[in-house]
């Protein structure tokens, strides 16, 4: 794999794409040192897309269709499911994911000609499924609150999925939409252990200040899950219980959990990660994750993908029973109300009058 200077990112690998036919190999002439390395900066790009919202019908997503404002994501997750979608972009989903982004600045514009088209019909709209709406670039290129503004004005509903403090920046459009229950919003945190969060997702926000986001959150009125995700065998499993407590304490409403997933180019650079921070656990955490994927290291069936079979997958989603009933918490889907949507006139359109 190739390597960059990599400074608060993921990882330092950049692996071709599944696609490339080229696998370039490194090669050193003895005078170029580590220290050399090119600096992995981001740049962003902007994504000429003619349409915004994603649809899906897979039977174990609880939503048919997303949004994503942005391609690739700073906050460098190590454990990212969405890193192999950069190489439909030709791209690595190494360091390229983390570095390389892909803003969609039209998206406002778009998402409402879609929502005003005559045979759009109104279900909940999830964001941050993929990469999350509130990375870091969200601070100045603020394509994310523009789509709010759009959802908000046409009381749309929407599901927002996140692992940064920068959603409370949008509480003053969040908190009218839930009073109308339009607005949910999850919180996903990882580990309650800062060390290790700062390597395993070192650019999103530290868990303190995703549980005082969840906290933030549920005063203003927004309904706040805590998404524990992803759970890692002798990594942060430990932390299981303690994160639903906190996340209780903060003030979320429902709780839910994922195991680990590693899809396509993610298992080589976990691999890699856990050979430079946990060389010595690596070969129990792999061991592990291949007995709760039926042998393999992934297993993308549907309705297993996101919590693994065999005994201790059980003892998991045994441990995440008992969790919630200690907490009174519960797993469920935060409801949202469809029937509001209206498309609102349009600058010097005239309002319809109502039939006598």
């Amino acid at each position: 794999m190739n390597h960059i200077r990599a400074t608060r990112r993921g990882t330092s690998a950049n692996p071709p794409c599944r696609f490339d036919t080229r696998r370039p190999e490194p090669f050193t002439d003895g005078w170029q040192g580590e220290d050399d390395l090119p600096p992995a900066k981001t740049v962003v790009t902007v994504d000429a897309t003619h349409s915004i919202i994603t649809r899906n019908d897979s039977p174990d997503v609880p939503f048919d269709r997303s949004i994503n404002p942005y391609r690739g994501c700073e906050h460098g997750c190590v454990y990212c499911f969405a890193r192999p979608s950069h190489a439909y972009l030709g791209l690595s989903p190494g360091l390229d994911f983390e570095t390389r982004l892909f803003a969609k600045p039209d998206a406002p514009r778009l998402l409402e000609a879609e929502l005003r088209h005559p045979r759009y019909r109104c279900a909940p709209i999830a964001i941050g499924t993929n990469t999350d709406p509130y990375q870091p670039i969200e601070r100045e290129r603020r394509v994310m609150r523009g789509i709010l503004e759009v959802l908000s004005a046409f009381r749309h509903p929407v599901t927002i999925t996140t692992k940064s403090a920068l959603v409370l920046r949008d509480i003053d459009i969040l908190a009218p939409m839930a009073a109308q229950g339009l607005a949910a919003v999850s919180v996903s945190v990882t580990t309650l252990d800062r060390d290790l969060s700062r390597i395993l997702e070192p650019r999103a926000s530290v868990p303190a200040m995703r549980l005082e986001a969840i906290r933030r959150l549920n005063a203003a009125g927004i309904p706040t899950a805590c998404m524990v995700a992803p759970v890692i065998p002798f990594v942060t499993d430990h932390e299981f219980e303690a994160i639903i407590a906190a996340a209780k304490q903060a003030g979320a409403t429902a709780a839910s959990y994922i195991l680990l997933r590693l899809p396509f180019e993610v298992k080589e650079l976990f691999e890699a990660w856990l050979s430079e921070h946990m060389p010595q656990r690596k070969e129990r955490v792999l061991d592990a994750l291949r007995r709760m994927r039926g042998g393999k290291l992934y297993d993308a069936t549907r309705g297993l993908r996101y919590t693994g079979t065999g005994a201790e997958a059980e003892v998991l989603a045994q441990r995440f029973r008992l969790a919630l009933k200690r907490q009174g918490l519960e797993n469920r889907r935060l409801h949202l109300d469809a029937t509001l949507f209206r498309p609102p006139p349009r600058p010097g359109e005239q309002l319809s009058l109502p039939l006598l």
